[in-house]
């Protein structure tokens, strides 16, 4: 599976310029995983995750296709960055309810977006 070659609908054209605004209106936390399982009726293998964003922010969960580089040990206790402030979305059988972030290699394997330190689960990238 290869990245697209143009924008999805809605999406800036690759290179163009966003405001500090509009940066500052994606908020990206950084939580801890506390649970991970597999995902069986997901349409491509995946995990239902579970993360601690901190008091503030609490737990959250989501679905997410990085079965090809992650066992489910392999994960929980990892600092992870999600996207927390998208509309909750039905996923099959389950309410997903942050974006987990992570890059796409060439291949289609997702290598999830982690920070390079560990700090206070709940912390903005800025």
């Amino acid at each position: 599976m290869s990245l697209p070659d143009r924008p999805a609908a809605g999406r800036p054209p690759e290179g163009s310029t966003i405001s500090w605004d509009d940066f500052m209106a994606v908020e990206i936390r950084v939580g801890t995983v506390v649970g991970v399982e597999e995902f069986p009726e997901a349409r491509r293998p995946a995990y239902k995750i579970v993360v601690d964003f901190g008091p503030e922010i609490g737990v959250r969960r989501t679905s997410a296709q990085v079965t090809r580089l992650y066992r489910p040990d392999e994960l929980v206790g990892r600092q992870v960055l999600g996207v927390i402030n998208f509309p909750p979305k039905q996923i099959g059988p389950m309410r997903s309810e942050f974006l987990l972030t992570g890059f796409q290699q060439e291949d289609g394997a997702v290598v999830l977006a982690v920070p390079e330190r560990a700090v206070p689960n709940g912390a903005r990238l800025l």
